[in-house]
C-alpha cells in the first residue's frame, strides 16, 4: 500500500490531509491531562468524505492492526475523548453549519461552535439549554457526544434529552439516519440484509435479553455519563427503540455523528438570581432541600478557590468584555463584599440559585419567597436583579467565575497544570452535607490545591486539582487519590460522571462502577456497532488504567 496519505487521496478524500509536525502537536492534546500524537490529521469535506475514511480504515486495518479514527471538534473533551495515536477526524474545519432552525426545532452539523448556534436559535425564541459552562468553547457535536449538561439540567435534562434524529456513518462506512422507531419499524430494519438490519438486530437482542439487569444498572442519579445508554435503548411499555440514546454520549466510539437534529424549548422571557455565601457547609443539609422545593432552573456552586482566581483574573477578560466591561464587574463587587463580609475572609461556598418566568412579578416572587425561606440561616444574600439574560448586569460577576473557572485554571497557573481525574462525579444532594466535609478530607490528604464547582442542584461537582504532572511525586498522587473519591462517590450512590464522560480517564473504573457483567454488554454493544475496533480506541468499555497512566503528560 502507498502512504495512508496517498492511498486515501487515492479513494477519492476531498478534505485536507496533514502530517505536519505542528498540527499533530497541536492535536496531541485535549482539555484532558492526556497526550496521544496522532500520524494523521484529516479534515472531511461532507459525509461522502467521512465514509471513505471508515471504509478505507476497514479494509485496511488487517495490514495496519493500529489502524483507528477518532473524531475531533473543538477539542475541549476533558476525559482524553478527542484524543488519539493514529488519525484524528476533525469535524469543525467543514462540518459548521446551521441548516434549519424554527421555534421549536434545530438541523445542524457537528462542528458548529454552540456559541455561533445560540444566536440563531435565539431568533426564533428558542434555546438548546444543554449547553455545558465551556459553553464559548464547546461544539454541538461535541455536547452529544459528551452527553452534555450543565448550569440548566437541573430543569431541562441532558443533551439526550433534546436529539430527536442523528445521521451515523457507522463502521461499514455508510451513513445512515438513526431515530426513534416504532416496533413495526424495528422489525423491518431487523429484516435488512444488512450491516445495519444486523446491527438492529443483535442490540434489540442485547437489551431485551437484558432488559432488567440493565435497568436495575442505571445509576440513580439525575444526570450520568458514563457506560454506554443501554437501559434506555428499549422501551418496553411504549414499544420504541431508539439507537440515539447508545449513539448519544459514546464519544465517538461507535460510529460517527455528521448531522444532528435537536428539539428546542422556548427561552424564558424574565430571570433573577439569588446569590448564598456560606461561611461554612454546615448549613447545607437544609438549605439545599429548601432551594431544590422552590424548583429553580438553576442551582449552581463555586468555592473560595474558584472566586479567588476570578477576581485575581478578572482583567484577563477585558478581550472579551472590553475594558469597560472590566471595569464595570470590578465595581460590581463592592456591594457584594458587604454582603460577604471579606473583611473576615472569602465565603466558603457560593450557592447561584436562578428563577426564571414569564413576568419580572413571577420571578420576584419567586426569588423573594426563597429569600424569606432563608433568612435564618447564616449565609449572607444578595438579590441580583431580573434581568433577560443572567450572564449581564449585576449577574455577571458570578457566572463569569462559574462557567470560565476552569480556563482560568488552564491558562493562567502557571506553575502547576490543571489535572482533571475527578471532575465529574454525581452524588444524590441529599448526602452532600455528609460527602462534601469528607471530600475535602481526600483533597487536604494528598495536598492538592483544588477549586470545586458544580451544579448543586444535581450534586454533580467538578473538582480541578492543580498539579505539576511532570513531577512523579504529583503523578504517583492519582490513582490513590482517584480511589479514595471514587469510593466515596460510590458509597453515597453516585456515578463517576455527569457529564465529562469516561474517556480515558473513568473508563477503566467501569467495571468497579457497574460490575463484569454490566460491562461485558457495554463491551458487547462496542463490538456489535464496531466489529473491528475502528473507531476511538481506548476509551469508555475498552479503557485499560495501565494505557491511560501511561499517556499522561509530562511535558507542557
Amino acid at each position: 500500500m502507498d502512504t495512508v496519505e496517498e492511498a486515501l487521496a487515492a479513494a477519492g478524500f476531498k478534505g485536507e490531509i496533514d502530517n505536519s509536525p505542528e498540527t499533530l502537536e497541536f492535536y496531541s492534546h485535549d482539555a484532558s491531562m492526556f497526550e496521544l500524537r496522532p500520524n494523521l490529521v484529516v479534515k472531511p469535506l461532507d459525509a461522502k468524505d467521512v465514509e471513505i475514511l471508515v471504509k478505507f480504515t476497514t479494509e485496511h486495518k488487517h495490514e495496519i492492526p493500529d489502524l483507528s479514527l477518532t473524531a475531533r471538534s473543538a477539542g475541549t473533551c476533558m476525559s482524553g475523548g478527542a484524543i488519539n495515536d493514529s488519525i484524528i477526524v476533525d469535524f469543525k474545519e467543514h462540518f459548521n453549519k446551521v441548516i434549519d432552525v424554527s421555534s421549536s426545532s434545530a438541523h445542524a452539523q457537528p462542528g458548529v461552535f454552540y456559541r455561533d448556534f445560540e444566536p440563531e436559535t435565539l431568533k426564533y425564541g428558542a434555546l438548546m439549554p444543554t449547553y455545558p459552562a465551556s459553553r464559548d468553547l464547546a461544539t454541538i457535536g461535541g455536547m452529544v457526544n459528551n452527553n452534555s449538561g450543565g448550569e440548566k439540567s437541573l430543569e431541562y435534562g441532558k443533551t439526550e434529552d433534546f436529539v430527536t434524529e442523528l445521521r451515523v456513518v457507522f463502521s461499514d462506512g455508510i451513513e445512515r439516519t438513526v431515530k426513534p422507531l416504532h416496533r413495526n419499524e424495528l422489525d423491518n430494519k431487523m429484516a435488512q440484509d444488512d450491516f445495519e438490519g444486523e446491527v438492529y438486530r443483535n442490540i434489540f437482542k442485547l437489551v431485551s435479553d437484558n432488559y432488567e439487569k440493565l435497568k436495575s444498572a442505571k445509576p440513580k442519579v439525575s444526570k450520568n455519563s458514563t457506560g454506554y445508554n443501554l437501559w434506555d435503548v428499549w422501551d418496553k411499555e411504549r414499544q420504541i427503540f431508539d439507537l440515539t440514546k447508545l449513539i448519544v454520549g459514546a464519544q465517538g466510539t461507535l460510529g460517527f455523528v455528521t448531522d444532528i437534529h435537536f428539539r428546542l424549548v422556548p427561552v424564558r422571557k424574565h430571570s433573577g438570581l439569588l446569590v448564598l455565601f456560606m461561611k461554612n457547609i454546615d448549613d447545607l443539609g437544609e438549605v439545599i432541600p429548601k432551594v431544590l422545593a422552590a424548583k429553580p432552573a438553576t442551582f449552581e456552586s463555586f468555592d473560595d478557590a474558584t472566586m479567588y482566581l476570578g477576581i485575581k483574573f478578572l482583567p484577563s477578560f477585558h478581550k472579551m468584555l472590553g475594558w469597560w466591561g472590566v471595569i464595570k464587574l470590578l465595581l460590581s463587587f463592592i456591594p457584594s463584599a458587604f454582603h460577604m463580609d471579606v473583611w473576615r475572609g472569602l465565603p466558603k461556598l457560593i450557592l447561584m440559585v436562578e428563577f426564571n418566568g414569564e413576568t419580572e412579578d413571577e420571578v420576584r416572587q419567586k426569588v423573594v419567597s426563597l429569600h424569606r425561606e432563608l433568612s435564618k440561616h447564616r449565609a449572607k444574600y444578595e438579590i441580583n436583579g431580573f434581568e433577560e439574560d443572567p450572564s449581564e448586569g449585576k449577574s455577571a460577576k458570578f457566572w463569569l467565575m462559574r462557567r470560565y473557572s476552569f480556563q482560568l485554571l488552564r491558562s493562567k497557573v502557571k506553575d502547576k497544570h490543571t489535572a482533571p481525574f475527578i471532575d465529574d462525579f454525581v452524588v444524590p444532594p441529599e448526602y452532600l452535607t455528609d460527602f462534601l466535609p469528607r471530600l475535602q478530607q481526600i483533597v487536604k490528604k494528598y495536598s492538592l490545591f483544588a477549586t470545586i464547582a458544580g451544579h448543586m442542584g444535581d450534586g454533580n461537582f467538578h473538582v480541578i486539582p492543580l498539579m505539576k504532572l511532570e513531577d512523579k511525586k504529583d503523578r504517583a498522587k492519582i490513582l490513590p487519590a482517584m480511589k479514595e473519591v471514587n469510593n466515596l462517590v460510590l458509597h453515597y450512590k453516585g456515578s463517576l460522571s455527569g457529564e465529562h464522560n469516561d474517556g480515558l480517564i473513568r473508563g477503566p473504573w467501569l467495571e468497579y462502577m457497574y460490575g463484569k457483567e454490566i460491562l461485558s454488554l457495554f463491551k458487547e454493544a462496542k463490538k456489535i456497532m464496531d466489529p473491528l475496533g475502528i473507531f476511538n480506541p481506548h476509551k469508555k468499555a475498552n479503557a485499560d488504567w495501565d494505557y491511560s497512566f501511561s499517556h499522561i503528560r509530562d511535558h507542557f
